[in-house]
């Protein structure tokens, strides 16, 4: 399995402290019907840390039932702890996901000797990894030659690479990898590379768009990569101008599409002047 294209990295709305699933399904509905590729619930876009499993159960379940085989479901099933993690990728393959994200782990640091035993665990359950390199939330930030060699365990199908380096994208790609972008800045140049698509913030606001822009650079449009960019960066830049998805979702409840509830320790964020985001798709 490969995946290619703009898969969405969900929020997770909330609804007087309670997760809004009625919502979460709307949200996964508007996302295939603008045709994204693959959707992404409990990624660190959907506040993952902060729910319970049986919370995260149910966002999980509820992308797979509404996907109904329709687009690629990637399951954020990674923890810092290997017994958690393997226990998540049992859940999400149990459930019908097609792919589980699997971020290094954080705060632990392990060694290179560790990575691999971690992933060579989290492979014996069967269902296909994409890997998660994100330094700034994991705190480390490995080297080429740990990621091809950590990208060979068998059952991964890709790699979300978060740093927005370019020149590490490129070297994952001429390793062999399926490299999706994590970084909504620079996803476009990494696909006119040869990257495989994105796993994108943006596209939560604007699905349309970032699927336009994602062809744009993949068949070298340059027209219309120019257009769009210029359209969406002014986005992006209020998108992480606050911890991620605290902007997101207050843009998003500007556009009715959600409320602007976080979990503590995120605190709502505020809402971008209505001209920034008028006319998403």
């Amino acid at each position: 399995m490969e995946l290619q294209g703009v898969h969405t990295a969900l929020i997770t709305p909330f609804i007087d402290g309670a997760v809004d699933l009625d919502t979460f399904g709307a949200l996964c509905t508007r996302q295939i019907n603008a045709g994204v590729n693959g959707l992404v619930p409990c990624g660190t876009t959907g506040e993952t840390p902060t729910l319970d499993g049986e919370e995260w159960a149910s966002l999980v379940s509820t992308a797979v039932r509404t996907s109904d085989g329709r687009v690629r479901v990637t399951a954020g099933c990674g923890t810092n702890s290997t017994a958690s993690t393997v226990a998540n990728i049992g859940r999400a393959k149990a459930m019908g996901a097609d792919a589980a994200l699997v971020v290094f782990p954080y705060y632990n640091k392990p060694n290179a000797a560790g990575h691999l035993a971690h992933l060579e665990a989290c492979s014996r359950v069967g269902l296909p990894l994409v890997l998660y390199h994100v330094p700034g939330r994991t705190g480390q930030r490995l080297d080429d030659a740990l990621l091809l060699e950590l990208c060979q365990t068998p059952g991964v199908v890709g790699i979300k690479e978060a740093t927005g380096d370019l020149g590490l994208g490129q070297r994952l790609i001429r390793g062999g990898l399926n490299v999706l972008s994590g970084d909504d800045y620079s996803f476009a140049a990494l696909m006119a590379m040869g990257g495989a698509g994105v796993i994108s913030v943006i596209s939560n606001l604007a699905p349309r768009m970032t699927i336009a822009l994602a062809q744009a650079a993949a068949t070298g449009d340059r027209e219309t990569l120019m257009r769009l960019s210029l359209r969406l960066q002014p986005v992006i830049d209020y998108l992480f101008s606050d911890a991620n998805p605290v902007p997101c979702k207050a843009a998003m409840s500007e556009l009715g599409l959600c409320a602007n509830e976080l979990r503590l320790p995120l605190a709502p964020g505020r809402p971008p002047e209505r001209s920034l985001i008028e006319g998403l798709e």
